[in-house]
């Protein structure tokens, strides 16, 4: 992938954690510990998170996983709290900060790759990071395409609130939700980046 095709990053959060992320910005799993806070993340993925070292770098923990595409496999296991979640549009200026690491696929999966940014962007596949589907009669192929959907921009410590360029969501009533949790955050119903 080129820089020059990356628009923008996603995550993936509950709406009732806006007001937080709004005042403390985006925080690593680590730093989240410490603040009141809801989670969309399952645990045993978690559990194999917490035990990933990022090559060069810290802990996965330490870092805020970034999806290049939030069109994923955790969207899609998401699907029954569509209403209670929304993703935020991130700024792509966060690829140049210091120690942002990037991954051509789920940070903690076996054969992931990683690559300090911005260059690292040269692991990202593209149009299976972007597919709609990333079904394959192949299931080799299946693997290597799911895991791609889940490419991440790792971002140390936190994500200062200032790069939070809007909200998306699956429908007009969480669209609604937002707007009386925060004020002054653009909200988007974009029912296909939810599966609908």
């Amino acid at each position: 992938m080129e820089r020059s095709e990356l628009t923008e990053l996603h995550y993936i959060t509950p709406i009732a954690n806006l007001p937080s992320i709004l005042r403390h910005g985006i925080l690593s799993h680590n730093r989240a510990k410490r603040i009141e806070h809801q989670s969309v993340a399952m645990n045993e993925i978690q559990d194999r998170r917490a035990k990933v070292v990022v090559p060069g770098g810290k802990k996965l923990h330490d870092y805020v996983n970034l999806y290049v595409c939030a069109r994923n496999p955790m969207m899609y296991k998401c699907q029954a709290q569509f209403k209670e979640i929304c993703v935020l549009k991130i700024s792509t200026d966060v690829v140049d900060l210091p120690g942002v690491v990037i991954t051509d696929g789920n940070a903690s999966g076996d054969y992931v790759r990683f690559s300090a940014a911005p260059k690292g962007l040269a692991i990202v596949d593209r149009d299976w990071t972007f597919a709609d589907d990333w079904r394959d009669p192949d299931q080799i192929q299946y693997y290597h395409k799911k895991a791609a959907k889940c490419a991440e921009v790792l971002v140390p410590d936190q994500v200062n609130a200032d790069y939070i360029m809007g909200a998306y969501v699956v429908c007009q009533e969480s669209q609604e939700t937002i707007k009386d949790l925060v004020q002054h955050l653009f909200v988007v119903i974009n029912g296909h980046l939810f599966f609908r």
